[in-house]
């Protein structure tokens, strides 16, 4: 199921969006999801850094409901606490975060737990402590995080070969470059701002995911 939903894999980001801290703020990103998905989002990742636990809470909650109507998980960054108090499908953990194997011993195996890797040793380690998938980049130059180390398309490969679990790509993906992630041996993508924006219209933000969920479901030998 897990391997199944992380083909196109979306990490909210309200700034981007230009929604802000308001409930007019969360109807915007609300909408913005519900857009990529019906676009071919497969699986949703809240990631609001600049929200208090209260504001992500509440925002989770709702966020919850849409994705169950429309079918794709949903996945918390960092906050286990949030994800668990929500019902949310799972976690994504980076390497300063909870540790793996904790979160595990607290949540059981019915639980995604992501965890975003840099490198092989990384993936190894998150693989024997429980992780269900990982996230291996930056594989591209990213606006979104700073101070990010660029592990190109054969550290993506790398990765992907010295673990079971499935891999995506994170950083920098966008319609040009996303198939090379694939040819790289994740089995889907995680993107930010290729499909939201602050200038975009729903709309646009449907077509953006379509365009990268076709190239995403192209042959490989096509990419």
């Amino acid at each position: 199921m897990i391997l199944q939903s992380l083909k196109l894999y979306l990490c909210t980001d309200r700034i981007l969006l230009g929604a802000d801290k308001t409930q007019a703020g969360n109807r915007i990103l609300l909408e913005a999801v519900e857009a990529a998905i019906d676009g071919g989002v497969t699986i949703v990742q809240l990631r609001e850094k600049a929200l208090c636990p209260k504001e992500f809470f509440l925002l989770a909650q709702e966020l919850l409901v849409l994705c169950k109507r429309l079918g794709v998980p949903l996945i918390i960054n960092d906050r286990l606490d949030i994800a668990l108090a929500v019902g949310a499908a799972g976690v994504h953990l980076g390497q300063n975060d909870l540790p793996i194997a904790a979160a595990r011993a607290i949540v059981g195996k019915d639980f995604i737990i992501g965890a975003s890797c840099h490198n092989q040793e990384q993936a190894i380690r998150a693989e024997k402590e429980g992780a269900d998938y990982i996230g291996a980049g930056a594989v591209f130059a990213t606006g979104t995080k700073a101070d990010t180390n660029i592990i190109g398309t054969q550290g993506l490969a790398r990765i992907a070969a010295c673990v079971k679990i499935p891999v995506i790509g994170i950083g920098g993906i966008n319609k040009a470059n996303i198939g090379q992630v694939k040819t790289g041996g994740a089995v889907g993508a995680a993107v930010i701002s290729a499909i939201l924006s602050k200038n975009a219209a729903f709309d646009d933000i449907k077509s953006a995911a379509s365009e990268l969920r076709a190239i995403l479901d192209q042959p490989p030998d096509r990419c």
